[in-house]
């Protein structure tokens, strides 16, 4: 029975999917939508009971083969699925999460004239990232990851009438097949080294020592450069922010539980390969860091709401490779099932302000909302502050402090006498808490607080509604089962996915717990200070986007608090704080402008003279390349002439 209900987890989205192109918009709005959420309503069904077989049984993992691919002397592969722990939490992310989303949709797109070839889409997207995840050998993984690549372009570009959706679909095909290019070449590697791609031959094969440490480091880098490429990390991060162009339902589907998360899955499943290159792994935590925080600080000077959600996810992403780097795939994976909960819950949130704000999406020319749409308020702020990771009360704080604790006691390899303490990675993955804080409270207070700036109207739809009260509730208290243990001993997450090898308990200081939940707290104060008061310290950068000015006189912190703390008159004379944060602007305002200046003065030159080298470069070679065999015989002779010569000499 387990085998039947694991082929048609995959089997039936993939069926919904045909059917639904096949259709060709012949059949109604509803009867679309019923077959796109019962198709996957039943692989979320069977997921959940896939999961209790496998908890009752005593074999820790359930495997199905299909059929043998392809057979040649030195090397095979076949089509099979492999449901194990790991694989259980990613298909129940990936059904559950997108049932949810998929109910969502059916309202949000209603009446559009694409509907069925919109959910034909989004089904094939969710069978190609189970098929990712359930395959038992490497190239029938690559097929799944191809997919999702495939439904992402199609979902980006869905509108296609628009030129700059287009553009936006092809920059992310583009992109993400640079990085496939290499991860194939990878594959291709391990199978000569392997003689095989099956997961479970491959890991022994590496365990027992039997492939070379150059050919693996290089086969682990390549699959790195894929893995970096499908989840918009450096340097391949721009994509993903385009990506907006698609629907709200779509950009929750990819954020959330398909595309970018398969980089994740996928070294979490090969983690014994990257344990085995030390120095790959301290590529991976590099990389990692640096994305997550400069990520950060791009979500924090745009104005676009999705934009600043997607470079969110860039930001997040960078949280779990470098908890990768880190050897810990335990911690990775439990931050990749909060992220799901509450980045779903802010992609579909946002969906559900800018269809009630007439398509607006720039937070600077919203405001007032919570007065109008209190429900939608609350369930941004349980997303926003999960987000940030606010102490105690999120799913975000305890996998974020999770990956910092890890981060403080790892040690990373450079060289073999050259070793990098993990507080250096510690500082910098600080600092982007303190700015995720920052700017996910900027988001919230200018859209849901202050004066309302546009006409808001209609009202949430239920089927619109019920989603987001399910995930903020798994946005807030999904994550209460992996806990610090300077609060409580709560492994459950981490013994369900890999109950034979635990987590590493150390003695950490308590004030590594405090430092970390005190981060966001600290942010969202300063958010307040500069955009939460009734005229705020900061505002637009431009004329468009920034709120009408006021000459009514800025009230100062010092002289609010000076009743409630009997502050001494000399520093509410002085007022600190009010000058503090207007130090801070004028020092954010200098740095704008630096980078502005850099930008236009060396980026831009930069940029040209390589476009001019290139385009030289393409003319010489159209001037070698033009098609005429004698030139071609000439350049053979020459070279046969000149490695003669040379052969000779030596």
């Amino acid at each position: 029975m387990a085998e039947i209900l694991l082929s048609l987890v995959v089997v039936i989205p993939l069926a919904a999917s045909v059917i639904l192109f096949l259709s060709a918009g012949r059949l109604s709005g509803f009867l679309i939508g019923a077959i796109a959420c019962s198709a996957i309503s039943l692989s979320a069904i069977f997921s959940a009971i896939l999961a209790g077989l496998l908890h009752s049984q005593l074999s820790p993992s359930l495997h199905v083969f299909f059929w043998e691919w392809m057979r040649t002397a030195d090397f095979s592969t076949g089509i099979g699925f492999t449901l194990d722990p790991l694989s259980l939490v990613m298909i129940l992310i990936v059904t559950w999460i997108g049932l949810l989303i998929h109910f969502y949709a059916t309202r949000y797109m209603a009446g559009d004239p694409g509907l069925a070839r919109f959910f034909g889409c989004m089904t094939l997207f969710v069978a190609s990232m189970l098929l990712l995840v359930l395959s038992s050998d490497l190239l029938c993984m690559f097929i799944g990851w191809e997919g999702v690549g495939l439904c992402s372009y199609l979902l980006i570009g869905f509108w296609y009438t628009e030129p700059a959706n287009l553009a936006a679909a092809r920059k992310a095909f583009i992109i993400t097949r640079v990085g496939d290019a290499a991860m194939l070449c990878g594959l291709l590697l391990l199978a000569t080294e392997a003689s095989s791609l099956q997961v479970d031959t491959l890991l022994q094969t590496v365990t027992a020592a039997k492939i070379s440490q150059s050919a693996l480091t290089f086969s682990t880098l390549l699959i790195l450069v894929g893995t970096l490429a499908k989840s918009a990390q450096l340097p391949f991060q721009s994509w993903l922010p385009d990506a907006m162009a698609g629907p709200t339902p779509t950009s929750a589907l990819i954020h959330a539980a398909t595309m970018v998360t398969a980089g994740i899955y996928l070294i979490a499943r090969l983690h014994v390969l990257f344990t085995a290159t030390p120095l790959v792994l301290t590529i991976m935590a590099v990389v990692g860091t640096l994305t997550l925080f400069l990520a950060a600080c791009n979500a924090l000077v745009q104005s676009d709401l999705k934009r600043i959600l997607a470079w969110s996810t860039v930001s997040q992403l960078g949280y779990m490779f470098l908890a990768l780097g880190t050897g810990l795939w335990q911690v990775a994976l439990f931050h990749l099932m909060t992220h799901a909960f509450f980045k779903a819950l802010l992609f579909l949130c946002a969906g559900a302000i800018i269809t009630r704000v007439h398509h607006e999406q720039n937070i600077f020319r919203m405001g007032g909302l919570f007065r109008t749409m209190p429900g939608i308020a609350l369930a941004f702020l349980a997303g926003a502050t999960s987000l940030a990771g606010f102490p105690l009360l999120t799913a975000g704080f305890y996998s974020k402090e999770l990956i910092l604790s890890s981060v403080w006691n790892a040690n990373f390899f450079l060289a073999p006498d050259l070793i990098l303490s993990g507080h250096v990675f510690w500082v910098v993955a600080l600092a982007g808490a303190f700015l995720t804080s920052l700017y996910i409270s900027r988001c919230f207070l200018l859209v849901f607080m202050g004066k309302a700036k546009t006409h808001e109207s209609g009202q949430t739809p239920l089927l619109m509604a019920i989603p987001l009260g399910c995930l903020s509730f798994l946005a807030l208290f999904g994550g209460m089962m992996e806990m610090p243990d300077a609060l409580a001993h709560v492994h459950l997450f981490t013994e369900m996915v890999d109950p034979a090898h635990a987590l590493p308990s150390a003695d950490e200081p308590l004030w590594l717990l405090l430092v970390g939940g005190g981060m966001p707290v600290l942010g969202a104060l300063l958010a307040w200070i500069f955009w939460g008061q009734r005229n705020p310290v900061l505002h637009g950068t431009s004329d468009e986007t920034a709120p009408p000015q006021t000459s009514q006189p800025v009230p100062t912190l010092a002289a609010c608090l000076l009743p409630l703390f009997r502050i001494p008159s000399w520093l509410g004379r002085y007022d600190f704080p009010a000058r503090l944060s207007k130090g801070v602007s004028i020092l954010i305002n200098g740095m704008n402008t630096f980078a502005l200046q850099f930008r236009a003065c060396i980026l831009m030159n930069v940029s040209h003279q390589t476009l001019m080298t290139l385009r030289q470069g393409n003319l010489l070679m159209a001037y070698i390349q033009n098609g005429r065999v004698r030139w071609y015989a000439a350049w053979i002779a020459g070279g046969l002439c000149a490695s003669l010569a040379l052969a000779g000499l030596t």
